[in-house]
C-alpha cells in the first residue's frame, strides 16, 4: 500500500511557499538593492574616514584610527562651518514652514480657477539650486543688484552685501527660504487636501471663526504632514551646498562655509578622501539625528 502522507520534495516546497518564505523571496530584492545604494557606501565612507588616505601624497592608505576625528576637533574651520550649517538650519526651516504654510493656505482657497495659482508653486521648487543661487547673487549685487536698486530708490544705501559675513549671510538664508518654501508648501497643501469639509461646516455652525478654525481644526490635522516637511527641509538644509557655493563660495573668508562645502573643499580640491570621509560621516550622523528626532515626535503625538 502506498503513503499518500509523505512530506514533499524541497523543490515542490519552493513553489509553493509558506506566507514567511514569500514574503522574505519578495523582500529580498528590495533588501539587496538597500544594501548596494546605502549600506555598502555608508559603511565604505565610515571605513575610509579611520583611513590616512591623500592623494597628493602618493603613499598608500593606512589605517590611522581616530586621527582625523581628532584633527577635526582641533580644526577651527570645521566648528565654524559647522556653526554656519546649524545657524542655515535654525533659520531656513522655520522661515520656510511659515512661507510655506501661508502659500498653501492660499493656492488651497477656493479660487475659480486653481491651476495657475497651484502651477506658481513649483516655479521656485523646480529650479536648480545653482541656478537660483546665480540669480540672486545677481540681485545682491552692489552696483547692478535689483535690491539695492529699489533701496536707493526708496532713499536708502545700498549695501555691498557679500562684502559683510553678516549681510552675506542673510543674502544666503533669504535665498534658501525663496527656493524652498515652495516645496513646504506642497507638502502642506497636499495636508490640506485630506481635512474633511465636514469639520469646518460643524464650526461654522458652533460659531467658530477662521481664527479658531484654523488653531483648533486646520493646524492639529496637519501636523503629519509638517513633520513630513520639517523631516526633508531639515535634512536638505544640514546639506546646504549649491547656494552658499554659487552667491559666496563661502566668502568673505570662510565666514559663510557650510559643512558640506567643507566636505568638498577637502575631498575634491584638496584630495583628502580620509578627512573629507570624516566630515561626512560627521554630517551623516547629524541627519540621522535629526530624522530619528522627527519621527519620534511623530509617533508620540500619534
Amino acid at each position: 500500500m502506498k503513503r499518500t502522507d509523505r512530506q514533499p520534495a524541497a523543490w515542490l516546497r519552493w513553489l509553493d511557499p509558506s506566507d514567511k518564505v514569500l514574503a522574505a523571496w519578495l523582500l529580498a530584492p528590495a533588501a539587496l538593492l538597500l544594501c548596494v545604494i546605502i549600506v555598502y557606501p555608508v559603511g565604505r565612507l565610515i571605513w575610509m574616514s579611520f583611513q590616512n588616505l591623500s592623494l597628493t601624497s602618493g603613499l598608500p592608505a593606512s589605517f590611522a584610527g581616530f586621527e582625523n576625528y581628532a584633527l577635526m576637533w582641533d580644526d577651527p574651520v570645521f566648528w565654524e562651518a559647522s556653526w554656519n550649517t546649524l545657524l542655515i538650519v535654525a533659520i531656513t526651516v522655520p522661515g520656510a514652514l511659515l512661507m510655506g504654510l501661508g502659500m498653501a493656505l492660499l493656492a488651497n482657497l477656493p479660487f475659480r480657477h486653481k491651476w495657475p495659482v497651484r502651477l506658481s508653486l513649483l516655479i521656485p521648487w523646480a529650479l536648480p539650486l545653482s541656478f537660483a543661487g546665480l540669480i540672486f547673487a545677481w540681485f545682491f549685487h552692489y552696483e547692478y543688484g535689483i535690491v539695492n536698486d529699489v533701496l536707493n530708490r526708496l532713499g536708502l544705501q545700498g549695501v555691498i552685501w557679500f562684502n559683510s559675513p553678516g549681510w552675506a549671510f542673510a543674502a544666503i538664508c533669504l535665498t534658501i527660504v525663496w527656493k524652498t518654501a515652495s516645496f513646504m508648501a506642497l507638502i502642506i497643501l497636499a495636508g490640506l487636501q485630506t481635512i474633511p469639509r465636514s469639520l469646518y461646516e460643524a464650526a461654522d455652525v458652533d460659531g467658530a471663526g477662521r481664527v479658531r478654525q484654523f488653531f483648533e481644526i486646520t493646524l492639529p490635522l496637519l501636523k503629519p504632514a509638517i513633520v513630513i516637511a520639517l523631516i526633508f527641509r531639515t535634512i536638505t538644509a544640514l546639506q546646504t551646498f549649491d547656494i552658499p557655493y554659487m552667491m559666496t563660495g563661502g566668502g568673505p573668508g570662510t565666514s559663510t562655509v557650510t559643512l558640506a562645502m567643507y566636505i568638498h573643499q577637502n575631498t575634491v580640491s584638496f584630495l583628502d578622501l580620509g578627512y573629507g570621509s570624516a566630515l561626512a560621516v560627521v554630517m551623516f550622523a547629524f541627519s540621522m539625528a535629526v530624522t530619528f528626532l522627527y519621527l519620534h515626535m511623530l509617533r508620540r503625538k500619534g
